[in-house]
């Protein structure tokens, strides 16, 4: 590779630990920022353990300066990962998601621009959340981004994405980079922020920079134990409980589910090509899958007797759709994904039934954002 000393926040993570692993085969020396938060790694900690023989390892936080100083020690490349995520818990711990999120990353950015540093690029992680409900059509007005879904449209069991002119329903799309950027949660805003902020200063500080929009990353290594991010881990740890799943509004909402490992080159792609500098890519399989297959697949693979209930509840803030347009990125960085979700599935499956089966946290959960008002 171009770079050899390379940096990631939030590295025994999901992502990160899969990253880390990936760059460390193509010869790279990585250090690794994190703060092994509770809430994503448990008392054993099969992410950090597969990383922490194989990396320069700093347990801080992005909220500290000089963890951040002793972490960009002659590194040429950062890969900025760390950060709260989750749609729902954002909207009630707004401090704790802009302190991390952005607070942090501005740490990072006042380093470089006011001190002695070895840093030639920088990669931020971005999220498909910052397009909101992303891109339709409307048969009478043409291409629009809607807002959010009204409560009393959803009250009534109406969840349809709907034209802002019109009410009409909306046809989803692709959603490419030049949609609109209009985040319908505090875990979006801070992306977007985050993503702004890295393109800004590093074109300031002729820096290349590079932004990734992940859609609904999954896969072994995933946290089975966070309740407020990834519906096949929460629906893979209620059934390995033997509990029943329930889901949300109609079982019609989609998403893009793209597995880690595509996630991981998209990223080194990003890393590796001049091409790449100073742009913003989605990162997804390209296509949307309801969730009523997702549960209806993942009782399939585990041969489980779990039974699935539409409650017609729904989150405020959700989205119904979204799937990532990605034009772009295949032809710039010559991506394209290589696990499809029916094979992701099995390799996810597979995994999760080599672990020892997590405490089943959703209830939980539900309890929380129901007495917050966000759950109806």
């Amino acid at each position: 590779m171009k770079y050899k000393n390379i940096l990631i926040t939030g590295g025994a993570g999901f992502i990160g630990s899969n990253l880390a692993l990936k760059l460390i085969e193509k010869g790279c020396s990585v250090t690794v920022l994190d703060n092994l938060s509770p809430q994503i790694h448990d008392e054993i900690s099969p992410l950090y353990n597969s990383i922490k023989e194989k990396v320069t390892f700093i347990k801080g936080t992005v909220l500290n300066y000089a963890d951040w100083k002793l972490a960009l020690k002659d590194i040429e490349v950062v890969v900025h990962l760390a950060a709260e995520t989750g749609t729902g818990q954002s909207m009630y711990e707004i401090e704790k998601y802009t302190d991390v999120n952005i607070k942090g990353t501005s740490i990072f950015l006042d380093i470089l621009a006011n001190e002695k540093h070895s840093v030639k690029k920088m990669i931020i992680a971005s999220s498909r959340s910052i397009y909101g409900e992303g891109k339709y059509e409307c048969k009478t007005h043409g291409i629009i981004y809607p807002t959010e879904r009204k409560d009393n449209d959803m009250a009534q069991g109406d969840f349809n994405v709907k034209c802002p002119a019109c009410h009409s329903n909306a046809k989803l799309l692709a959603t490419d980079e030049e949609s609109k950027i209009h985040p319908s949660s505090i875990y979006g805003i801070t992306k977007q922020v985050q993503e702004q902020m890295f393109m800004v200063m590093g074109k300031s500080l002729n820096i290349p920079a590079v932004a990734f929009r992940y859609q609904n990353v999954y896969g072994a290594g995933q946290s089975l134990s966070n309740p407020y991010t990834g519906i096949l881990s929460i629906f893979s740890t209620r059934i390995k409980n033997g509990n029943d799943i329930n889901i949300f509004e109609d079982g019609k909402e989609s998403r893009d589910f793209v597995y880690v490992d595509d996630v991981v080159n998209a990223t080194i792609l990003g890393i590796e090509n001049d091409e790449a500098n100073y742009e913003v890519f989605n990162v997804g399989l390209g296509k949307a899958v309801d969730v009523m297959a997702v549960a209806n697949t993942l009782v399939k693979e585990y041969s489980s007797d779990s039974k699935i209930t539409i409650t017609g509840n729904y989150r405020l803030g959700d989205i119904r759709d979204n799937y990532a347009d990605l034009s772009k990125i295949k032809e710039k960085l010559g991506f394209k994904p290589k696990v499809d979700f029916k094979h992701g599935i099995k390799k996810f499956v597979n995994w999760v039934n080599k672990q020892e089966i997590s405490d089943d946290k959703y209830q939980d959960s539900v309890k929380e954002m129901k007495d917050k008002g966000l759950l109806k």
